[in-house]
């Protein structure tokens, strides 16, 4: 005769159930209080502190603001930053250095078409061949409009762009510098 397994005693469910809603409810009484959006918590030194709660996650949603014009630079340069954003691409071509002399050489902030074929020596070529100057900028987002940026390398061409009034450009448009280390800002007033 086949054995039949017991019944689980009906107090004894009652139990489990209760013990399960009294657990999610001290839970949810000891952190998270979802009428504010809070999680409250004891820090190391016994005093209750509270943090937002993160309900969505946006990528990239971080904005920085918008630069400012400077009317010190020639006009040229804000020229040549519209004529790179009219011919920029979605995605990189690997010809960053090539569209940037082509928008400076449009818009006429150089004389003539630039001859360093490396990204990472167009700095050095704008300064001593074209008048710019090195700017005291250090952070990409503080560039003015118009200038061009320029990034090193150890063993690749570098990169340099063109900062623009929402982003920067070179053969491509992008709201954010590149990661490259900066080796300078340039412009010419």
């Amino acid at each position: 005769m086949p054995k039949i397994a017991p019944r689980t005693p009906l107090p004894t469910l009652i139990v489990v159930v209760t013990w399960s809603f009294l657990a999610a409810t001290a839970v949810s009484a000891a952190g998270l209080d979802s009428t504010k959006g809070q999680f409250s918590f004891k820090d190391a030194n016994g005093k209750t502190q509270s943090i937002p709660v993160v309900s969505t996650y946006y990528p990239k949603k971080i904005e920085h603001p918008v630069t400012k014009l400077d009317q010190l630079l020639d006009p040229k340069l804000m020229r040549a930053a519209t004529i790179a954003q009219e011919r920029a691409h979605a995605h990189s071509r690997a010809r960053c250095w090539q569209y940037v002399k082509q928008a400076l050489l449009a818009s006429g902030a150089v004389s003539s078409y630039p001859k360093t074929a490396y990204a990472k020596e167009a700095g050095q070529e704008l300064v001593s061949n074209y008048g710019f100057k090195k700017l005291a900028v250090l952070d990409p987002f503080k560039a003015p409009v118009g200038s061009v940026l320029v990034y090193g390398a150890k063993k690749a061409a570098g990169h340099v762009e063109i900062r623009t009034k929402d982003g920067f450009v070179s053969d491509f448009k992008s709201k954010i510098p590149s990661p490259r280390p900066l080796l300078g800002v340039y412009a010419k007033g």
